[in-house]
Order: structure tokens, then C-alpha cells, then sequence
């Protein structure tokens, strides 16, 4: 028993100092992925946003296609006289 030597920092605040140093590279590690996070997000919103304009400008032209079709299908099956034709076998 006379070699055993303690140590002048007891075993509480040595852990605390390990403890307080792995939270502070941790907090350092959480950011920088928060930051990539939100800058993909930022991204992924963006595109998002494009995405859904191209659509509504789409089912718009679509929309006035479909009605100007069928304007001229009307107008067309009104004026239209189907002649027929007696084929020879």
C-alpha cells in the first residue's frame, strides 16, 4: 500500500474535463452538419420550386390546348360529310 501513489486531480473532474471536450466536438460536428444540411435543403427547395412551376405552366398550355381542340373537334364533326366509297373485292 505504501507504493499506490494518488493522483492530485481526482477521477470526478478529469471526467468532466473528457466529458466537456468530447460535447464541445460534438456541438463543432453537429453544426458544420447543420450548415450542409441546410444549404442541400436550400437546394432541394429550389428545385422543388422549379418542378412545380414548369408543372402549372404546363397543365396551363395543356388546359388551352385541350379547350381549342375541342372547339375544333365541334366544328369540325359539324362541318365534316364522310363520303363513301364501294371497294371491289
Amino acid at each position: 500500500m505504501q507504493n499506490v501513489v494518488k493522483s492530485g486531480i481526482s477521477n470526478r473532474e478529469e471526467s468532466d474535463f473528457l466529458k466537456l471536450y468530447m460535447l464541445e466536438k460534438e456541438r463543432t460536428r453537429l453544426r458544420s452538419e447543420e450548415i450542409s444540411i441546410s444549404l442541400r435543403l436550400n437546394t432541394i427547395q429550389m428545385r422543388l420550386k422549379e418542378i412545380q412551376e414548369f408543372y402549372n405552366e404546363k397543365s396551363i398550355s395543356l388546359q388551352n390546348n385541350d379547350m381549342a381542340e375541342s372547339r375544333k373537334t365541334t366544328s369540325d364533326e359539324e362541318k365534316t360529310d364522310f363520303k363513301t366509297l364501294s371497294i371491289d373485292y
